[in-house]
């Protein structure tokens, strides 16, 4: 017969298989979970990055990041994925031969994270810490320390993304980037000049090659000049000489004439 206490036991029974059944399943899905985070390098901070961009679960600013096991290693510049280092590379990392150029902001090969905790350890306070950037279309924030969030990760101009007022970051970064621009002015002053130089020397040869041109046809006139009257002497003389002949020839014609045919002499 069955019996309140009997029917209660089934139910203790039931739901303390239950209770393991569930257990089990969550263990395998938590262990599916951290395989794909290390697969692809992903962490908790950019889940809850992920998170505020979509608006859903947004935590007041300020509020304090649970901290990860190891801190992140390497970052992909483009997809703003990271790894710590540890465990199966991911794919966008796994080939590469020199993995230094993924390395995250002070960071670098060999380095271990005792001795970054050492040489942090002045600098660093605990606790909540004051936004550094926003993000202007969701309102998501960020301390600046840590993996950044996915909105931030590829950006290549960080300040544009600054709170105003936000630190000496700030002022560091705005002196970093106006000295990228006086080099690129630089840069371009240098080519500038070399344009210029090499502009003044191309004229230069040009010129060079016009007086030449101009001495060589004066030569040749001079030349000429030279030749002419020598020519017309020449041309004067065998006019002379062929008037000569001329008058020669003439003279003895009129010989011929007056001696008669046959060599006879005419009597006059």
């Amino acid at each position: 017969m069955t019996t309140l206490e009997n029917l209660q036991a089934k139910i203790a029974k039931l739901q303390a298989q239950a209770e393991a059944v569930a257990k089990k399943q969550s263990s395998t899905v938590i262990a599916k979970i951290r395989e794909l985070m290390e697969k692809h390098g992903l962490t908790t901070a950019d889940i809850d990055a992920h998170v505020d961009g979509k608006g859903r679960g947004r935590k007041p600013a300020g509020a304090k990041v649970a901290a990860t096991s190891t801190a992140a290693k390497y970052r992909h510049p483009k997809t703003g994925a990271t790894w710590t280092g540890h465990g199966r590379a991911p794919a966008w990392i796994a080939n590469v031969k020199d993995r230094s150029k993924f390395l995250t902001d002070g960071d670098s090969e060999g380095t271990s994270t005792t001795a970054r905790k050492v040489a942090n350890a002045g600098n660093y306070v605990r606790g909540p810490q004051e936004p550094k950037y926003r993000d202007p279309k969701t309102g998501a924030t960020w301390s600046g320390r840590g993996p950044a969030p996915a909105w931030l990760a590829s950006a290549k101009d960080r300040t544009a993304f600054l709170i105003a007022g936000a630190g000496e970051g700030a002022a560091e970064q705005k002196v970093t980037v106006a000295k990228k621009v006086s080099a690129k002015k630089v840069a371009a002053k240098k080519v500038t000049t070399k344009k210029v130089a090499t502009k003044k020397v191309a004229t230069k040869k040009v010129a060079t090659k016009k007086v030449a041109t101009k001495k060589v046809a004066a030569k040749k006139s001079a030349t000429a000049a030279k030749k002419t009257p020598v020519k017309k002497a020449a041309i004067k003389k065998t006019a002379a000489k062929k008037a000569v002949a001329k008058k020669v020839t003439a003279a003895a014609e009129a010989q011929v004439q007056a001696s008669g045919p046959a060599g006879e002499s005419t009597v006059v």
